[in-house]
């Protein structure tokens, strides 16, 4: 429990930081074009998006596609698990609920704040795409851009929290391809 509570105080410091900076990009979901733009790249950034991606992927990127499909699915386990952990560990209350003047633009999909799960998964995803298919990769970044910043707009998520996000899923991302990489040396040796 110590480290909790240090953790506790820690989020209350950065909490009262990133207060007026998260209030004014919460802003901009006021205008309804903004909040349906965000609302829909959420939703998206839930799964469905990457959920269509690998099941794509075989068809999309032919050589390493089967294989980074399966590498994602798995890796996507694991960034799951990763935040929830961390999440459940270190209980950092969400921007809309510690302070009331930042509108809450779309539910969240559970408690806590810190890291941002879409993010995670998004950068991860991202890294591991331009590692196998650089291409691809720079269709999706807008994607994966849109996604980290609609956790600030939409009031789910502290900058710090999309930051660390981003953080641990590039490594995760950067780690799991280590091992797409040499399968894909395998294959063009063999």
């Amino acid at each position: 429990m110590p480290s909790t509570s240090r953790a506790s105080r820690f989020f209350e410091q950065a909490d009262q930081r990133e207060y007026a900076f998260c209030q004014a990009i919460n802003r901009v979901a006021g205008v309804p074009s903004v909040l349906g733009y965000f609302r829909l790249v959420s939703r998206l950034g839930d799964g469905w998006f990457w959920y269509a991606l690998i099941l794509a992927l075989p068809f999309l990127a032919p050589p390493p596609g089967p294989a980074l499909a399966l590498l994602m699915a798995l890796t996507g386990l694991s960034c799951t698990l990763t935040y929830k952990l961390l999440k459940r560990w270190l209980i950092r209350e969400r921007p809309f609920i510690s302070f009331p003047t930042i509108n809450c633009g779309t539910p969240p999909l559970d408690r806590y704040s810190f890291p941002s799960g879409h993010t995670l998964h998004a950068v991860c995803f991202q890294t591991m795409l331009f590692v196998a298919v650089p291409a691809l990769a720079l269709a999706i970044l807008p994607f994966t851009l849109s996604v980290a910043a609609s956790r600030v707009v939409l009031g789910l998520h502290y900058p710090t929290d999309v930051a660390a996000g981003a953080l641990i899923g590039g490594l995760i991302g950067f780690a799991a391809s280590h091992y797409l990489l040499a399968d894909m040396q395998r294959l063009v040796a063999g």
